[in-house]
């Protein structure tokens, strides 16, 4: 391309996949396997900006605010999967950590043109839906995509704390944010297809920052998932091994705890470790902020 020094990493042409077409299948599947390895290292080296933004995170979460994420075609299918995730991982409502896509819900089957270029859509996203209290993070592939630029720029002058999602150095995001996460893994297979490495590093970045922030708020026990919504029979299965396990009791016990405390594993546990009430248990989960690490603690 004649012009190929003004695009970004995202956009260029990889000279190690020119040939793509010409490969055997195995040939081809290695090729790309050969370039996913870039992802991890990419991510590895952006940790420290991973972990500041948690932390800025959690400090807007624990004051009452909400996370925010906005993006555009790929990253907003991206973020929409991460919220989604949220309530039925960690029991949070479904208000906690929202999505916002260029297009709207239609976005998420197909492509909906010209969206994602539409600044003042995700500058009024943001005026509608974010407020000072709360956290923003602007997702975007090659840190330019209008929609989530405006998002940011209107969330930045709200008040709200800002974070740019990107693979690239530089753009138009990083203006409007006050953190920047910027895993660069350099050109795609195909040229310009950022669902190839660039999602799947926009992907752990963002299970990282749901996931921490989550940890940070209590809605884990070491590794385990105690706020987990039991919404079937896998999950009751589940709710019951971690009230076995955590309050050192029989399957029946378990399930008789679960069922009197509406399946809330952390209440269940409490109560029967403390011996104590469901009403009781709730106060002292309220009063330790939701950890239960320190209401487990043998004394």
């Amino acid at each position: 391309m004649h012009d190929a020094e003004h695009l970004p990493p995202t956009e260029s042409e990889n000279p190690r996949t020119s040939g793509l077409d010409a490969l055997s299948t195995l040939e081809l599947v290695r090729a790309l396997d050969i370039e996913n390895r870039s992802v991890l290292p990419a991510v590895e080296a952006i940790a420290p900006q991973v972990a500041r933004a948690v932390d800025g995170i959690v400090e807007r979460l624990r004051k009452g605010g909400c996370l925010h994420y906005f993006g555009a075609g790929t990253s907003g299918r991206l973020a929409m999967l991460d919220a989604a995730e949220c309530p039925p991982t960690f029991g949070t409502p479904p208000e906690l950590v929202q999505a916002h896509i260029a297009g709207g819900l239609e976005a998420l089957r197909r492509a909906v043109e010209g969206a994602e270029d539409d600044r003042d859509a995700g500058a009024r996203e943001a005026r509608e839906s974010v407020s000072a209290d709360d956290a923003v993070v602007g997702v975007s592939a090659g840190g330019g995509a209008p929609y989530v630029v405006g998002a940011l720029a209107a969330a930045r002058a709200r008040g709200a704390l800002t974070v740019a999602v990107q693979c690239v150095e530089g753009g138009a995001l990083m203006a409007h944010a006050e953190i920047v996460i910027a895993a660069v893994v350099g050109p795609e297979a195909i040229a310009g297809s950022t669902r190839m490495k660039a999602g799947s590093a926009q992907k752990l970045i963002l299970n990282a920052l749901s996931t921490a922030s989550m940890v940070r708020l209590g809605k884990t026990y070491g590794n385990l998932m105690v706020d987990v919504r039991a919404t079937n029979a896998k999950l009751r299965a589940r709710a019951v091994r971690l009230v076995r396990t955590l309050a050192r009791c029989d399957e029946a016990s378990a399930r008789a705890a679960l069922e009197h405390s509406g399946w809330e594993v952390k209440v269940a546990v409490v109560a029967l470790r403390r011996g104590v009430d469901d009403a009781s248990a709730r106060i002292l989960l309220a009063e330790s902020g939701g950890a239960l690490r320190s209401l487990l603690e043998e004394r």
